[in-house]
Protein backbone atom coordinates (compact mmCIF):
# COMPACT_ATOMS: atom_id res chain seq x y z
CA UNK A 1 0.00 0.00 0.00
CA UNK A 2 2.97 2.31 0.95
CA UNK A 3 4.24 1.83 -2.10
CA UNK A 4 1.16 2.34 -4.21
CA UNK A 5 0.47 5.42 -2.61
CA UNK A 6 3.72 6.68 -3.47
CA UNK A 7 3.46 5.47 -7.29
CA UNK A 8 0.10 7.45 -6.97
CA UNK A 9 1.69 10.65 -5.30
CA UNK A 10 4.77 10.79 -8.35
CA UNK A 11 2.20 10.11 -11.26
CA UNK A 12 0.10 13.28 -9.93
CA UNK A 13 3.26 15.26 -9.81
CA UNK A 14 4.22 14.48 -13.12
CA UNK A 15 0.97 15.90 -14.41
CA UNK A 16 1.81 18.94 -12.80
CA UNK A 17 5.53 19.04 -13.13
CA UNK A 18 6.11 22.53 -15.91
CA UNK A 19 9.91 21.75 -16.19
CA UNK A 20 11.12 18.55 -19.14
CA UNK A 21 14.02 17.91 -16.30
CA UNK A 22 12.11 16.91 -13.52
CA UNK A 23 9.83 15.12 -15.42
CA UNK A 24 11.48 12.87 -16.95
CA UNK A 25 13.84 12.27 -13.98
CA UNK A 26 11.21 10.96 -11.84
CA UNK A 27 9.56 8.88 -14.99
CA UNK A 28 12.90 7.11 -14.87
CA UNK A 29 12.66 6.42 -11.59
CA UNK A 30 9.20 5.79 -11.82
CA UNK A 31 10.50 2.65 -13.90
CA UNK A 32 13.10 1.75 -11.77
CA UNK A 33 11.00 1.27 -9.11
CA UNK A 34 8.19 -0.84 -10.65
CA UNK A 35 10.71 -3.46 -11.85
CA UNK A 36 11.82 -3.73 -8.60
CA UNK A 37 14.94 -1.54 -7.28
CA UNK A 38 14.74 -0.72 -3.95
CA UNK A 39 17.42 2.27 -4.29
CA UNK A 40 14.30 3.81 -7.07
CA UNK A 41 11.74 2.89 -3.92
CA UNK A 42 13.29 4.35 -1.41
CA UNK A 43 14.53 7.42 -3.18
CA UNK A 44 10.72 7.92 -4.60
CA UNK A 45 9.66 7.57 -0.50
CA UNK A 46 12.36 10.12 0.57
CA UNK A 47 10.99 12.72 -2.02
CA UNK A 48 7.33 11.84 -1.26
CA UNK A 49 7.18 11.81 2.36
CA UNK A 50 6.87 15.21 2.96
CA UNK A 51 7.68 18.56 1.65
CA UNK A 52 10.60 20.62 2.44
CA UNK A 53 10.90 22.62 5.47
CA UNK A 54 10.14 26.50 5.19
CA UNK A 55 12.09 27.90 8.30
CA UNK A 56 14.39 31.15 9.08
CA UNK A 57 17.06 30.50 6.84
CA UNK A 58 14.10 30.21 3.97
CA UNK A 59 14.33 26.71 2.08
CA UNK A 60 17.46 24.88 0.82
CA UNK A 61 17.37 21.73 -0.53
CA UNK A 62 18.75 19.01 -3.31
CA UNK A 63 17.63 19.71 -6.96
CA UNK A 64 15.13 17.28 -8.52
CA UNK A 65 11.55 16.03 -8.55
CA UNK A 66 8.92 15.66 -5.60
CA UNK A 67 7.72 17.90 -2.92
CA UNK A 68 11.13 16.93 -0.79
CA UNK A 69 13.37 18.46 -3.76
CA UNK A 70 14.09 22.08 -4.66
CA UNK A 71 12.48 22.17 -8.19
CA UNK A 72 10.13 25.06 -9.91
CA UNK A 73 6.92 23.64 -8.13
CA UNK A 74 8.18 23.79 -4.72
CA UNK A 75 9.76 27.98 -5.80
CA UNK A 76 6.04 28.17 -7.34
CA UNK A 77 4.39 26.96 -3.68
CA UNK A 78 6.82 29.26 -2.12
CA UNK A 79 6.47 32.12 -4.15
CA UNK A 80 2.49 31.87 -4.52
CA UNK A 81 2.67 31.62 -0.09
CA UNK A 82 5.04 34.60 -0.11
CA UNK A 83 2.84 36.24 -1.90
CA UNK A 84 0.05 35.94 -0.01
CA UNK A 85 1.56 36.77 2.95
CA UNK A 86 2.93 40.00 1.65
CA UNK A 87 -0.38 40.96 0.74
CA UNK A 88 -1.71 40.32 3.86
CA UNK A 89 0.49 42.87 5.58
CA UNK A 90 -0.29 46.16 5.84
CA UNK A 91 0.48 48.83 3.07
CA UNK A 92 1.33 48.13 -0.78
CA UNK A 93 3.71 45.47 -1.28
CA UNK A 94 6.89 44.97 -3.57
CA UNK A 95 9.85 42.60 -4.07
CA UNK A 96 13.02 42.50 -5.10
CA UNK A 97 14.48 39.20 -6.31
CA UNK A 98 17.67 38.16 -7.33
CA UNK A 99 19.84 35.31 -7.95
CA UNK A 100 23.10 33.21 -8.22
CA UNK A 101 24.52 31.15 -10.93
CA UNK A 102 23.69 27.83 -9.76
CA UNK A 103 21.50 25.44 -11.55
CA UNK A 104 17.60 26.57 -12.27
CA UNK A 105 18.46 29.63 -9.98
CA UNK A 106 17.60 32.16 -13.24
CA UNK A 107 14.16 30.03 -13.74
CA UNK A 108 13.23 30.28 -10.20
CA UNK A 109 13.51 33.85 -10.26
CA UNK A 110 11.96 34.47 -13.05
CA UNK A 111 9.04 32.13 -11.51
CA UNK A 112 9.21 33.54 -8.56
CA UNK A 113 9.06 36.97 -10.45
CA UNK A 114 5.82 36.28 -12.40
CA UNK A 115 4.13 34.84 -9.71
CA UNK A 116 4.42 37.91 -7.47
CA UNK A 117 3.59 40.29 -10.42
CA UNK A 118 0.55 38.49 -11.03
CA UNK A 119 -0.68 38.24 -7.33
CA UNK A 120 -0.51 42.02 -7.73
CA UNK A 121 2.97 42.70 -5.76
CA UNK A 122 5.00 45.43 -7.29
CA UNK A 123 8.41 42.90 -8.14
CA UNK A 124 12.13 44.38 -9.36
CA UNK A 125 14.15 41.46 -11.08
CA UNK A 126 17.88 41.65 -10.87
CA UNK A 127 18.88 41.35 -14.96
CA UNK A 128 21.97 39.51 -14.72
CA UNK A 129 23.08 36.94 -11.85
CA UNK A 130 25.02 38.76 -8.51
CA UNK A 131 26.18 38.20 -4.95
CA UNK A 132 23.85 38.08 -2.17
CA UNK A 133 24.92 41.20 -0.61
CA UNK A 134 23.47 43.41 -3.64
CA UNK A 135 19.82 41.91 -3.62
CA UNK A 136 19.87 43.00 0.36
CA UNK A 137 22.01 45.80 -0.57
CA UNK A 138 18.51 46.29 -3.34
CA UNK A 139 15.78 45.69 -0.33
CA UNK A 140 16.59 49.04 1.30
CA UNK A 141 17.10 51.21 -1.79
CA UNK A 142 14.08 50.26 -3.54
CA UNK A 143 12.25 50.52 -0.02
CA UNK A 144 10.86 47.20 -0.82
CA UNK A 145 8.83 45.15 1.47
CA UNK A 146 10.65 42.12 0.99
CA UNK A 147 13.48 40.66 -0.83
CA UNK A 148 14.17 36.83 -2.45
CA UNK A 149 17.59 35.55 -3.31
CA UNK A 150 17.79 31.85 -4.98
CA UNK A 151 20.71 30.87 -4.02
CA UNK A 152 22.68 27.49 -1.88
CA UNK A 153 25.40 30.13 -0.70
CA UNK A 154 28.36 27.46 0.02
CA UNK A 155 25.96 24.00 -0.31
CA UNK A 156 27.11 21.05 -2.48
CA UNK A 157 26.84 21.75 -6.65
CA UNK A 158 23.12 19.74 -6.27
CA UNK A 159 21.66 21.83 -3.51
CA UNK A 160 19.45 25.07 -4.52
CA UNK A 161 17.44 27.58 -2.20
CA UNK A 162 15.47 30.80 -1.68
CA UNK A 163 16.56 33.22 1.18
CA UNK A 164 13.93 35.44 2.38
CA UNK A 165 14.19 39.52 3.42
CA UNK A 166 12.18 41.48 4.94
CA UNK A 167 12.02 45.46 4.38
CA UNK A 168 10.55 48.77 6.66
CA UNK A 169 11.33 48.59 9.46
CA UNK A 170 13.51 44.87 9.62
CA UNK A 171 15.77 47.04 6.71
CA UNK A 172 16.49 44.22 4.60
CA UNK A 173 17.56 41.63 7.43
CA UNK A 174 16.95 37.81 6.89
CA UNK A 175 13.47 36.62 8.30
CA UNK A 176 13.09 35.66 12.25
CA UNK A 177 10.58 33.97 14.16
CA UNK A 178 7.23 34.17 14.05
CA UNK A 179 7.37 35.88 10.42
CA UNK A 180 8.68 32.32 9.12
CA UNK A 181 5.77 30.57 10.48
CA UNK A 182 3.60 32.83 9.11
CA UNK A 183 5.00 33.01 5.84
CA UNK A 184 5.21 28.50 6.48
CA UNK A 185 1.70 28.72 6.53
CA UNK A 186 0.67 30.63 3.95
CA UNK A 187 3.42 28.18 1.72
CA UNK A 188 1.30 24.77 3.27
CA UNK A 189 -1.89 26.45 2.03
CA UNK A 190 -0.44 27.05 -1.48
CA UNK A 191 1.26 23.63 -1.76
CA UNK A 192 -2.75 22.02 -2.41
CA UNK A 193 -2.57 24.11 -5.61
CA UNK A 194 -1.72 22.25 -9.00
CA UNK A 195 1.19 24.57 -10.79
CA UNK A 196 -0.97 25.28 -13.52
CA UNK A 197 -3.34 26.73 -11.75
CA UNK A 198 -0.86 29.36 -10.08
CA UNK A 199 -1.63 32.72 -11.82
CA UNK A 200 1.80 33.83 -13.97
CA UNK A 201 2.56 37.97 -15.49
CA UNK A 202 5.26 39.11 -16.87
CA UNK A 203 4.14 43.11 -15.62
CA UNK A 204 7.93 43.07 -13.66
CA UNK A 205 10.52 45.34 -13.74
CA UNK A 206 13.75 45.27 -13.76
CA UNK A 207 16.23 46.25 -11.08
CA UNK A 208 17.59 49.89 -12.34
CA UNK A 209 21.26 49.85 -13.22
CA UNK A 210 21.96 52.66 -10.72
CA UNK A 211 21.29 50.08 -7.57
CA UNK A 212 24.46 48.38 -8.63
CA UNK A 213 26.04 51.79 -9.49
CA UNK A 214 25.95 52.95 -6.04
CA UNK A 215 25.94 49.68 -4.35
CA UNK A 216 29.94 49.99 -5.92
CA UNK A 217 30.50 53.46 -4.96
CA UNK A 218 29.57 52.98 -1.17
CA UNK A 219 31.64 49.53 -0.85
CA UNK A 220 34.37 51.05 -2.04
CA UNK A 221 33.82 54.02 0.17
CA UNK A 222 35.09 52.10 3.01
CA UNK A 223 38.61 52.60 1.72
CA UNK A 224 40.16 55.22 4.74
CA UNK A 225 43.33 55.75 3.07
CA UNK A 226 44.99 55.50 -0.71
CA UNK A 227 45.94 52.14 -0.77
CA UNK A 228 49.64 50.84 -1.01
CA UNK A 229 50.46 48.45 -3.97
CA UNK A 230 49.77 44.69 -2.95
CA UNK A 231 49.34 41.50 -4.74
CA UNK A 232 46.42 39.93 -4.03
CA UNK A 233 44.76 36.47 -5.14
CA UNK A 234 40.78 36.55 -5.36
CA UNK A 235 38.75 33.11 -6.11
CA UNK A 236 35.37 33.08 -6.41
CA UNK A 237 34.76 29.67 -6.05
CA UNK A 238 32.63 29.23 -8.89
CA UNK A 239 30.40 31.70 -8.10
CA UNK A 240 29.10 34.99 -8.89
CA UNK A 241 31.67 37.45 -6.77
CA UNK A 242 34.00 38.24 -9.29
CA UNK A 243 32.45 40.78 -11.30
CA UNK A 244 31.33 42.89 -8.34
CA UNK A 245 34.80 42.33 -6.81
CA UNK A 246 36.26 43.05 -9.65
CA UNK A 247 34.56 46.57 -9.56
CA UNK A 248 34.47 47.40 -6.06
CA UNK A 249 38.15 46.80 -5.86
CA UNK A 250 39.20 49.06 -9.35
CA UNK A 251 36.76 52.01 -7.76
CA UNK A 252 38.97 51.50 -4.02
CA UNK A 253 42.43 52.05 -6.37
CA UNK A 254 43.11 48.31 -5.26
CA UNK A 255 44.73 47.48 -9.26
CA UNK A 256 46.61 44.07 -8.53
CA UNK A 257 43.63 41.91 -7.26
CA UNK A 258 44.45 38.72 -9.50
CA UNK A 259 41.38 36.25 -9.83
CA UNK A 260 42.41 32.37 -9.68
CA UNK A 261 41.22 31.80 -13.77
CA UNK A 262 39.58 28.44 -13.15
CA UNK A 263 37.70 29.56 -10.50
CA UNK A 264 37.12 33.17 -11.40
CA UNK A 265 33.41 32.99 -13.60
CA UNK A 266 29.77 31.11 -12.36
CA UNK A 267 29.51 27.46 -12.73
CA UNK A 268 27.16 25.34 -11.24
CA UNK A 269 29.13 22.01 -11.18
CA UNK A 270 31.98 23.62 -9.33
CA UNK A 271 34.36 21.40 -10.89
CA UNK A 272 37.58 22.33 -9.25
CA UNK A 273 36.54 21.67 -5.18
CA UNK A 274 34.97 19.18 -3.51
CA UNK A 275 32.76 21.31 -1.78
CA UNK A 276 32.43 25.18 -2.95
CA UNK A 277 33.45 26.38 0.91
CA UNK A 278 36.48 28.17 1.56
CA UNK A 279 36.42 26.48 5.28
CA UNK A 280 36.59 23.27 3.61
CA UNK A 281 39.76 21.39 2.89
CA UNK A 282 41.20 21.74 -0.31
CA UNK A 283 39.53 24.09 -1.12
CA UNK A 284 41.61 27.71 -1.63
CA UNK A 285 44.32 24.89 -3.24
CA UNK A 286 44.50 26.62 -6.81
CA UNK A 287 44.41 29.87 -4.39
CA UNK A 288 47.45 28.50 -2.86
CA UNK A 289 49.46 28.11 -6.04
CA UNK A 290 48.64 31.00 -8.12
CA UNK A 291 49.55 33.00 -4.94
CA UNK A 292 52.91 31.43 -4.64
CA UNK A 293 53.49 31.53 -7.71
CA UNK A 294 53.16 35.21 -8.42
CA UNK A 295 54.71 35.88 -4.60
CA UNK A 296 51.22 37.39 -3.54
CA UNK A 297 50.80 39.23 0.22
CA UNK A 298 46.93 38.06 0.38
CA UNK A 299 44.29 35.64 -0.67
CA UNK A 300 40.80 36.97 -0.27
CA UNK A 301 37.93 33.96 -1.12
CA UNK A 302 34.34 34.70 -1.55
CA UNK A 303 31.71 31.88 -1.60
CA UNK A 304 29.68 30.95 -4.48
CA UNK A 305 26.79 33.65 -3.42
CA UNK A 306 29.83 36.18 -2.03
CA UNK A 307 27.91 36.75 1.35
CA UNK A 308 31.23 35.13 3.32
CA UNK A 309 34.88 35.68 2.83
CA UNK A 310 38.25 33.68 3.69
CA UNK A 311 41.59 35.61 4.15
CA UNK A 312 44.98 33.73 4.12
CA UNK A 313 48.41 35.12 4.58
CA UNK A 314 52.26 33.73 3.49
CA UNK A 315 53.86 31.33 6.69
CA UNK A 316 56.49 29.73 6.80
CA UNK A 317 54.91 26.17 5.74
CA UNK A 318 53.28 28.74 2.60
CA UNK A 319 49.85 29.90 3.08
CA UNK A 320 47.69 30.11 6.52
CA UNK A 321 44.09 30.56 6.18
CA UNK A 322 42.85 32.75 8.96
CA UNK A 323 40.51 31.73 11.19
CA UNK A 324 36.76 33.42 11.03
CA UNK A 325 37.60 34.59 14.66
CA UNK A 326 41.08 35.86 14.08
CA UNK A 327 39.13 37.73 10.78
CA UNK A 328 35.88 38.96 12.92
CA UNK A 329 38.70 40.25 15.64
CA UNK A 330 41.05 42.03 13.42
CA UNK A 331 38.01 43.70 11.71
CA UNK A 332 36.12 44.61 14.88
CA UNK A 333 38.83 46.54 16.17
CA UNK A 334 39.43 48.29 13.47
CA UNK A 335 36.04 49.50 13.39
CA UNK A 336 36.23 50.28 17.14
CA UNK A 337 39.19 52.35 16.33
CA UNK A 338 37.31 54.25 13.57
CA UNK A 339 34.51 54.85 15.98
CA UNK A 340 36.46 56.54 18.54
CA UNK A 341 38.43 58.29 16.00
CA UNK A 342 35.12 59.67 15.13
CA UNK A 343 34.27 60.75 18.25
CA UNK A 344 31.39 58.08 18.71
CA UNK A 345 29.96 55.08 20.23
CA UNK A 346 28.38 51.95 19.19
CA UNK A 347 27.69 48.38 19.50
CA UNK A 348 30.21 45.45 18.32
CA UNK A 349 28.30 42.03 18.00
CA UNK A 350 29.15 38.28 17.43
CA UNK A 351 26.75 34.80 17.15
CA UNK A 352 27.13 33.14 20.92
CA UNK A 353 29.48 30.33 19.18
CA UNK A 354 31.94 33.18 18.18
CA UNK A 355 35.07 33.74 19.96
CA UNK A 356 34.68 36.36 22.85
CA UNK A 357 37.69 38.13 22.00
CA UNK A 358 35.83 40.67 20.28
CA UNK A 359 34.08 41.72 23.99
CA UNK A 360 37.68 42.49 25.10
CA UNK A 361 37.64 44.92 22.31
CA UNK A 362 34.54 46.44 23.20
CA UNK A 363 35.31 46.48 26.77
CA UNK A 364 38.78 48.18 25.94
CA UNK A 365 37.21 50.56 23.88
CA UNK A 366 34.50 51.31 26.19
CA UNK A 367 31.87 49.82 23.31
CA UNK A 368 28.64 47.81 24.20
CA UNK A 369 28.85 43.97 23.25
CA UNK A 370 26.30 41.42 22.26
CA UNK A 371 26.15 38.13 21.71
CA UNK A 372 23.06 36.59 19.72
CA UNK A 373 21.97 33.11 18.63
CA UNK A 374 23.96 32.10 15.55
CA UNK A 375 22.89 33.68 12.17
CA UNK A 376 22.67 37.41 10.67
CA UNK A 377 19.32 37.32 10.84
CA UNK A 378 19.93 37.85 14.98
CA UNK A 379 23.18 40.13 14.14
CA UNK A 380 22.00 42.73 12.23
CA UNK A 381 18.78 43.75 14.56
CA UNK A 382 21.47 44.76 17.19
CA UNK A 383 20.50 48.09 17.89
CA UNK A 384 23.38 50.58 17.00
CA UNK A 385 25.93 48.04 15.41
CA UNK A 386 28.75 48.69 13.70
CA UNK A 387 30.22 45.73 13.03
CA UNK A 388 28.90 42.01 13.81
CA UNK A 389 30.18 38.77 12.88
CA UNK A 390 30.27 35.11 13.10
CA UNK A 391 33.07 32.30 12.84
CA UNK A 392 31.67 30.99 10.19
CA UNK A 393 33.42 33.72 7.71
CA UNK A 394 30.49 36.05 7.67
CA UNK A 395 31.21 40.03 8.43
CA UNK A 396 28.82 42.51 8.73
CA UNK A 397 31.25 45.46 8.31
CA UNK A 398 28.60 48.32 6.94
CA UNK A 399 25.83 48.03 8.88
CA UNK A 400 24.28 51.51 7.02
CA UNK A 401 24.54 49.94 4.07
CA UNK A 402 23.71 46.01 4.74
CA UNK A 403 21.53 44.20 7.54
CA UNK A 404 23.50 40.77 6.35
CA UNK A 405 26.90 39.19 5.98
CA UNK A 406 28.59 40.48 2.86
CA UNK A 407 31.82 39.10 1.80
CA UNK A 408 32.27 42.07 -0.79
CA UNK A 409 32.41 44.69 1.85
CA UNK A 410 34.56 42.43 4.52
CA UNK A 411 37.07 41.72 1.39
CA UNK A 412 37.32 45.94 1.14
CA UNK A 413 38.05 45.99 4.50
CA UNK A 414 40.61 43.57 4.80
CA UNK A 415 42.37 44.90 2.19
CA UNK A 416 42.26 48.54 3.71
CA UNK A 417 43.46 47.33 6.75
CA UNK A 418 46.19 45.22 5.14
CA UNK A 419 47.29 48.74 3.16
CA UNK A 420 47.77 50.59 6.14
CA UNK A 421 49.42 48.03 7.85
CA UNK A 422 51.96 47.78 4.48
CA UNK A 423 52.46 51.43 4.80
CA UNK A 424 54.02 50.61 8.17
CA UNK A 425 55.86 47.59 7.03
CA UNK A 426 53.19 45.50 9.07
CA UNK A 427 50.95 42.86 8.16
CA UNK A 428 47.56 41.21 9.27
CA UNK A 429 49.66 38.27 11.40
CA UNK A 430 51.51 41.63 12.99
CA UNK A 431 48.06 43.03 14.20
CA UNK A 432 47.78 39.54 15.27
CA UNK A 433 50.25 39.56 17.67
CA UNK A 434 49.91 43.11 18.66
CA UNK A 435 45.90 41.78 19.67
CA UNK A 436 47.47 39.22 21.93
CA UNK A 437 49.90 41.73 23.52
CA UNK A 438 46.39 44.09 23.98
CA UNK A 439 43.77 41.84 24.35
CA UNK A 440 45.72 38.13 25.55
CA UNK A 441 45.43 35.68 22.82
CA UNK A 442 42.31 34.10 21.73
CA UNK A 443 42.19 30.53 20.27
CA UNK A 444 39.35 28.49 18.35
CA UNK A 445 38.63 25.23 18.01
CA UNK A 446 35.87 22.89 16.46
CA UNK A 447 34.28 19.43 16.51
CA UNK A 448 31.86 17.81 15.02
CA UNK A 449 30.32 14.26 15.26
CA UNK A 450 28.53 12.68 12.62
CA UNK A 451 25.41 10.60 13.79
CA UNK A 452 23.65 7.79 11.55
CA UNK A 453 20.00 9.88 12.40
CA UNK A 454 19.28 13.17 13.03
CA UNK A 455 16.73 11.13 16.46
CA UNK A 456 20.51 10.31 17.67
CA UNK A 457 21.52 13.59 18.02
CA UNK A 458 18.51 14.91 20.24
CA UNK A 459 19.22 11.14 22.14
CA UNK A 460 22.70 12.82 22.46
CA UNK A 461 21.62 15.98 24.30
CA UNK A 462 19.27 14.61 26.29
CA UNK A 463 21.88 12.07 28.26
CA UNK A 464 24.54 15.39 28.18
CA UNK A 465 21.49 17.18 29.90
CA UNK A 466 21.05 14.41 32.23
CA UNK A 467 24.72 13.57 33.04
CA UNK A 468 26.71 16.65 32.13
CA UNK A 469 30.90 16.15 31.93
CA UNK A 470 32.38 17.02 34.76
CA UNK A 471 35.84 17.59 33.18
CA UNK A 472 37.27 18.33 29.86
CA UNK A 473 41.16 17.51 28.66
CA UNK A 474 41.87 17.87 32.74
CA UNK A 475 39.78 21.28 33.77
CA UNK A 476 36.91 21.06 35.84
CA UNK A 477 33.67 22.15 34.67
CA UNK A 478 32.09 25.08 36.51
CA UNK A 479 29.30 25.86 34.88
CA UNK A 480 26.48 24.77 32.29
CA UNK A 481 24.39 26.87 30.40
CA UNK A 482 21.54 25.23 29.20
CA UNK A 483 19.87 27.36 26.34
CA UNK A 484 16.69 25.83 26.01
CA UNK A 485 15.57 26.44 29.86
CA UNK A 486 17.48 28.54 31.54
CA UNK A 487 19.24 31.48 29.14
CA UNK A 488 16.92 33.72 29.75
CA UNK A 489 18.51 36.44 27.03
CA UNK A 490 17.83 34.01 24.07
CA UNK A 491 14.76 32.11 22.89
CA UNK A 492 14.94 28.53 23.72
CA UNK A 493 17.17 26.58 21.62
CA UNK A 494 19.01 23.31 22.06
CA UNK A 495 22.16 24.20 22.92
CA UNK A 496 24.65 24.18 25.92
CA UNK A 497 27.54 25.68 27.39
CA UNK A 498 30.45 24.32 29.42
CA UNK A 499 32.71 26.88 31.77
CA UNK A 500 35.95 25.31 32.60
CA UNK A 501 37.61 26.11 35.60
CA UNK A 502 40.49 27.49 33.44
CA UNK A 503 38.41 30.20 31.71
CA UNK A 504 37.82 28.14 28.66
CA UNK A 505 34.84 27.86 27.11
CA UNK A 506 33.10 24.52 25.36
CA UNK A 507 29.70 25.28 23.59
CA UNK A 508 27.49 21.89 22.32
CA UNK A 509 24.81 22.22 19.72
CA UNK A 510 23.05 20.32 16.73
CA UNK A 511 24.05 21.05 13.14
CA UNK A 512 20.82 22.97 11.82
CA UNK A 513 21.58 21.33 8.10
CA UNK A 514 23.12 17.84 8.77
CA UNK A 515 23.05 14.86 11.35
CA UNK A 516 25.87 16.08 13.30
CA UNK A 517 26.52 17.44 16.84
CA UNK A 518 29.52 20.50 16.73
CA UNK A 519 30.98 22.12 19.53
CA UNK A 520 33.07 25.46 19.50
CA UNK A 521 35.78 25.85 22.08
CA UNK A 522 37.03 28.99 22.93
CA UNK A 523 40.62 29.84 25.46
CA UNK A 524 42.75 32.34 25.75
CA UNK A 525 45.96 33.07 27.11
CA UNK A 526 47.67 36.04 29.04
CA UNK A 527 51.21 34.45 29.95
CA UNK A 528 54.12 35.36 28.39
CA UNK A 529 55.12 37.50 25.17
CA UNK A 530 52.46 37.41 21.90
CA UNK A 531 53.74 34.56 20.83
CA UNK A 532 54.21 32.52 23.57
CA UNK A 533 50.58 33.44 24.30
CA UNK A 534 49.09 32.38 20.75
CA UNK A 535 51.32 29.25 20.97
CA UNK A 536 50.07 28.28 24.33
CA UNK A 537 46.23 29.41 23.35
CA UNK A 538 46.63 27.68 20.34
CA UNK A 539 47.42 24.31 21.98
CA UNK A 540 45.57 24.21 24.97
CA UNK A 541 42.48 24.37 22.30
CA UNK A 542 43.38 21.57 20.19
CA UNK A 543 44.21 19.72 23.81
CA UNK A 544 40.19 20.79 24.79
CA UNK A 545 39.19 19.58 21.14
CA UNK A 546 40.65 16.28 21.44
CA UNK A 547 39.04 16.05 25.35
CA UNK A 548 35.44 16.67 23.31
CA UNK A 549 35.76 14.37 20.80
CA UNK A 550 36.31 12.02 23.27
CA UNK A 551 33.21 13.23 25.63
CA UNK A 552 31.05 13.36 22.51
CA UNK A 553 31.91 10.09 21.26
CA UNK A 554 30.98 9.09 24.46
CA UNK A 555 27.73 10.61 24.64
CA UNK A 556 26.49 9.59 21.20
CA UNK A 557 27.14 6.05 21.98
CA UNK A 558 24.17 4.17 23.95
CA UNK A 559 25.31 4.11 27.59
CA UNK A 560 28.33 5.44 26.92
CA UNK A 561 29.95 7.31 29.86
CA UNK A 562 30.52 10.88 29.75
CA UNK A 563 33.54 11.93 31.34
CA UNK A 564 36.40 12.60 29.35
Amino acid sequence: MIADDVFARAESWLHNDPDPVTRQELTKLLDWARQGSPAALADLRDRFSGRLQFGTAGLRGALGAGPNRMNRVSVAHTAAGLAAYLNATPGPPSVVIGFDGRTNSHAFAIDTAEIMAAAGITTYLFARLGPTPLLAFAVRELDATAGVMVTASHNPAGDNGVKIYLGGQHKGAQIVAPVDQEISAHIGAAAALPYAVIPLSSDFELVPAWVGRKYIAATSSLVTRSPVAMRVVHTAMHGVGWKTVEEVVSAAGFSSVIPVPEQQHPDPRFPSVRFPNPEEPGALDLAYALATERSAELIIANDPDADRLAVAVPDDQGWRRLTGNEVGLLLGWDAAERTRARGETGTLACSVVSSPALGQVAADYGLRFVETLTGFKHIARVPDLIFGFEEALGYLVDPAKVSDKDGISAAVAVLDLASRLKREGRSLDDRLLEAAHRFGAHASEQVSIRTARVSDITETMARLRRRPPAVFAGADVVAVDDFLHDVREFAPTDMLRFRLADGSRIIVRPSGTEPKLKAYIDTHSRVGRPEERIRMARARARDLADGVQRVLRGASAAGGGLDD
